[in-house]
């Protein structure tokens, strides 16, 4: 007997709406590896209707009060706090994500980030005016810069379409958002959930919009003649490519790729709350994370010790099912990030040693062991390049100086921490540290009030905070004569 599958569809100008050549693409539960649902995959006919709507609804998004606009953020917040367990049930369905954890660590920071940028609607504003020239006065407007189009990835697609739509949208843009192609179910919920708010508040229909398709249709969009701005969380390729699109008409863009986040552990740090912390950063989310604890670099003199700790913890960690609240992660996303994270393990070079895991786990979804590499040369290839997985690796350093080199050589520069009870020393690595973050004896809390984005190849601009609030906008001087 076969199931029917359920039907994804393309919300555009407050309506759902298939493809309009028919296309679909099947979605995958990485939990199972079986088809769950279809979603349309979006050609240029379907791209040209977004942006219409969202082109439409601009000037009248834009013209609003702040404060309406943070009055309707602030229902979308409610509406999505309301409506949580749906999101968490498709999230799940999307990603085989642990239904607890996604209950309990994504649901309310998304609810708070919309909530603070309901609040940042209220301050858009410049420099107070003054007389820089006899005679004249300047003032400054700060402005939204138009139709947006986002680019959510498959490892966070609930909240990094929060961290997409929330700034732009209380900054008085309208968007068209595409989610990845193997995670489009939770996008089209909240399309549901943010649709009926804007309705019930009467605004333009066209201010959100969600199309589903692949890299194709992302690239349609980016280069589409009507959005002032691309932004998109993505591989490193991905974000090149979208750079390289939007040259084309020197679209202003935002990209959050990828990282290689070093953690470096001194020899007087707490070894065991290190191992701890560093092993849930290590393997939350199966390491699908861009700022993921995965590249430790221990002092020469506890490397032995802490290397045997944080095996024992890897084999303490559990991965299963969506619906077993003991474990701490779930499947790889798709087919091809199994095939590339047990590829980095096969291609391991000799001097390597795998202390835990190294493989995958069962033969229905797409599970991997909790791993941990030692024994590794900070040329090696699972050093300088991102596994995306639940793999940690470890190296040893003999100073700060030799640690700082390590660190900072890679092409990554998102996210790192350093683990230490001296401050002094605490303070010159966060100096010398060439990443968008540094943690200090911790590994990857991010609040909405603080900046998130990274250099190098992570990419530029921020997510959250006022700054994040900031690059949706655009600086207007206007001067006036006084005589």
């Amino acid at each position: 007997m076969t199931t029917e599958l359920r039907r994804l569809r393309n919300f555009i100008d407050g309506e759902f709406r298939d493809a309009a050549d028919g296309r679909t693409t099947e979605v995958v539960n990485p939990a199972t590896g079986e088809a769950y649902a279809t979603a349309p995959l979006s050609g240029a006919a379907d791209v040209d209707a977004a942006m219409a709507a969202a082109a439409a609804a601009f000037p009248v998004w834009r013209d609003l009060v702040p404060g309406d606009r943070q009055k309707a953020l602030l229902k979308i917040a409610d509406a999505i706090e309301a409506r949580a367990e749906e999101l968490i049930a498709a999230e799940s369905e999307n990603t085989g994500k642990p239904l607890a954890l996604t209950r309990s660590e994504e649901v309310p920071p998304m609810v708070d980030q919309i909530r603070f940028f309901a609040g940042a609607a209220r301050m858009l504003e410049g420099r107070s005016a003054g007389e820089y020239m006899e005679g004249m006065t300047s003032i400054i407007r700060r402005e939204p810069v138009g139709v947006c189009v986002q680019v959510a990835p498959w490892n966070y697609p609930m909240m990094m379409a929060v961290w997409k739509f929330a700034p732009a949208l209380a900054a008085g843009n309208t968007v068209v958002l595409k989610p990845s192609d193997t995670t489009p179910a939770s996008t089209v919920l909240l399309a549901e959930i943010i649709g009926g708010v804007l309705e019930e508040l009467g605004h333009p229909k066209g201010v959100f919009n969600v199309i589903c398709g692949d890299r194709e249709t992302g690239r349609l969009m980016v280069e589409h003649p009507v959005p002032a701005m691309a932004s998109i969380t993505g591989s490193v390729r991905a974000g090149m490519q979208v750079a390289e699109s939007a040259s084309k008409d020197l679209k202003r863009v935002h990209l959050e790729l990828g990282g290689k986040a070093p953690v470096v552990v001194f020899e007087d740090a707490d070894i065991a709350k290190a191992v701890e912390e560093i092993s849930v950063a290590g393997y939350f989310n199966a390491g699908q994370d861009c700022t993921a604890a995965t590249r430790v670099l221990v002092h020469e003199s506890v490397h032995d010790e802490f290397v045997t700790a944080l095996a024992k913890a890897a084999a303490d960690t559990k991965t299963g099912l969506p619906d077993d609240e003991d474990v701490l992660f779930g499947p790889l996303n798709n087919a091809n990030q199994l095939k590339q994270v047990a590829g980095f393990i096969e291609r391991l070079p000799s001097h390597a040693k795998v202390e835990a895991g190294g493989h995958r786990v069962g033969e229905t979804g797409y599970f991997y062991a909790p791993t941990v590499v030692s024994g590794l040369n900070q040329d090696d290839e699972i050093v300088q390049h991102e596994v995306f997985g639940p793999v940690i690796t470890v190296q040893s350093f003999s100073d700060e100086q030799q640690a700082v080199s390590y660190a900072n050589g890679v092409e990554y520069a998102l996210a790192s921490s350093v683990w230490t009870k001296d401050h002094a020393r605490a303070m010159r690595m966060s100096k010398a540290l060439d990443f968008g973050c540094v943690w200090i004896n911790t590994h990857i809390p991010l609040v909405a009030e603080m900046p998130h984005g990274g250099f190098k190849k992570s990419g530029y601009g921020k997510d959250l905070s006022s700054y994040g609030f900031e690059d949706y906008t655009r600086i207007k001087h206007v001067m006036t004569s006084l005589g």
